[in-house]
């Protein structure tokens, strides 16, 4: 207390009750009793849902996800003695390395399996579980307290330390389990206590996803459906066939405290820190090249030198005007990063699927966009290739297609056509475009197919800042004009000229030629947003940019 009371006084944020009531710009009051827990989901991790209102809010969420009829309705698992519906939990996972940092949170969910293996409650049998904390130290504590014996028995068993689920290494689903889904098409949901839940992100099979605390993902694994209501519904029965609520093993504040302070120690954390670079013999054993510069290994389907600077000129040459631009994608509000640029499993019949078939991968070791983020040719391949993503060119279609002289194609296809044919690219979209994670191959890969325009009605500002540095021009509707209202479609061939005399922040004309013959004309808000965004943009985006300025 001595020590927050002397760095408040420091910081002035020190107040005794006898002082003057501050004057600040705002004053908020926060009634603490009004405050309950929340999770995130079904799609975005912006999504607040309280913990109560979670069962009818995927109830009303149904709608949106294609089911207007018999959402009730249960189907069985074949070689399984259960059966499966709307809003089962087919993934929980204690994951990602935000969460797992917070000891209080990993406690109290060790102390909650504890509590409910005590009373003879297990998880449901269609949940996969998993336990991927950020850190070694985690796997310390929870086995010093015994906690990891308890999350053990209910299947949270330790797969791996950082990046797993919520970054879509979740692994395949059981057979069983994935056949039951699509053969029903169930919108099957997951739990996990990481920081992004996306369109497609967790698994291609899983359409409801939801972020929650560490506890909340052993508490709903024990439930097994995000359709019932954890707060008043029982998890399970006890030996004696007695229902157990979650109020009956939730752990209270001084259970998780007195752990805390006695297993979370800074010597623990020291100990594991003095060898963390250091390895076990698998990775001692690897072999490593001591040259200075990387030695790029012919024929590595996981880092492949990469093309950004073939054919670069050693001074930069004023970008073209873009002339008759084709679109390739015409897309709603929210596109993410995820959707441009998709981390998760790679599909075995996408364009990056078949170009590792073609080097003999087997499907099961395709891995994910984001393992192979280190060979473009994945990457490019992968760009508009998330399952969920809706491209308005090509209506009731999912998934990354477009079209490309009347045929229905996957977006990489139809761009390469383009591209052999010298047509440059455009993208059309709705608000906060570019949303989510700020992940640079949504913008490289977006610039590798020949993408030169993005025309949106608002972007996020970091794929913003993105597209310019990798040379694509973003460009934004005025207020009251959108795709909509300007009747853009497939056919349409947009002109924009001038592009080296751009200044920033200033008006953009686009033409638009039509298929019938006529056409039409319309300002944009031109979002290179600085100077030095514009020298970027006129050097070919920055990497090149860069390249030149060190010779």
């Amino acid at each position: 207390m001595t020590l927050v009371e002397a760095y408040a006084r420091a910081q002035d944020l020190w107040r005794d009750p006898a002082d003057p009531e501050p004057s600040y710009d705002d004053l908020v009051e926060l009634d603490l009793s009004a405050i309950v827990p929340s999770l995130a989901g079904p799609r975005r991790p912006q999504d607040r849902v309280d913990l109560p209102a979670l069962a009818t809010g995927f109830a009303d969420a149904l709608p949106g996800f294609g089911v207007t009829a018999g959402a009730a309705d249960r189907h069985p698992v074949k070689g399984g003695d259960f059966d499966l519906g709307h809003g089962d939990i087919v993934i929980a996972a204690i994951t990602s390395c935000t969460n797992t940092s917070n000891p209080v949170s990993v406690i109290t969910a060790g102390l909650l399996a504890r509590k409910a293996r005590a009373m003879g409650l297990s998880c449901k049998p269609w949940v996969k579980r998993s336990f991927a904390p950020g850190s070694r130290v985690v796997s310390d504590y929870l086995t010093r307290a015994g906690l990891q014996d308890d999350l053990d028995a209910l299947g949270f068993h330790l797969v791996g330390y950082g990046c797993a689920t919520c970054v879509g290494n979740s692994g395949p689903l059981a057979d069983n389990i994935a056949a039951a889904i699509t053969d029903n098409r169930l919108i099957t949901s997951a739990i996990l206590s990481g920081n992004r839940n996306f369109e497609g992100r967790i698994s291609p099979l899983v359409r409801a996803n939801y972020l929650a605390s560490p506890a909340l993902v052993v508490a709903y694994a024990l439930l097994g459906t995000t359709a019932r209501d954890i707060m008043t519904e029982p998890l399970g029965t006890d030996a004696d066939g007695r229902p157990v609520h979650l109020r009956d093993i939730w752990p209270s504040a001084g259970e998780v405290a007195d752990l805390v302070a006695r297993f979370v120690t800074r010597a623990g954390f020291s100990a594991l820190a003095g060898d963390v670079f250091t390895g076990d013999a698998r990775w001692s054993d690897l072999p490593a090249d001591a040259a200075e510069r990387f030695p790029w290994q012919a024929g590595s389907t996981y880092i492949a030198r990469p093309d950004f600077f073939d054919g670069m000129s050693p001074e930069p040459t004023p970008p073209d005007d873009v002339l008759r631009a084709a679109p390739i994608a015409i897309l709603g509000d929210s596109i993410t990063t995820d959707h441009i640029s998709p981390v998760g499993q790679i599909a075995v019949d996408s364009p990056a699927g078949h170009y590792l078939r073609a080097l003999d991968v087997a499907p099961e070791d395709f891995n994910s966009y984001g393992t192979r983020r280190g060979n473009h040719e994945v990457m490019v391949r992968g760009t508009f290739a998330n399952v969920r993503i809706r491209n308005e060119m090509v209506p009731g279609i999912e998934g990354g297609m477009t079209l490309h002289q009347g045929q229905v194609m996957p977006i990489h296809d139809a761009a390469l056509r383009f591209c052999q044919d010298g047509i440059p690219l455009v993208i059309v979209a709705g608000k906060e475009y570019g949303t989510g994670s700020a992940r640079d191959w949504a913008a490289k890969g977006t610039a590798a197919i020949g993408v030169r325009v993005v025309i949106a009605e608002s972007f996020e500002r970091i794929h913003r800042a993105n597209l310019v540095g990798m040379g694509v021009l973003p460009l934004q509707f005025m207020p009251g004009e959108d795709r909509h209202s300007l009747g853009l479609c497939h056919s349409d061939r947009f002109t924009i000229l001038d592009l080296a005399d751009l200044e920033p922040l200033g008006p953009v004309t686009v033409r638009v030629d039509r298929a019938d013959g006529s056409s039409l004309s319309f300002e944009t808000l031109c979002r290179i947003d600085t100077m030095m965004e514009k020298r970027y943009f006129l050097g070919g985006g920055i990497l090149k940019s860069i390249a030149r300025s060190i010779g």
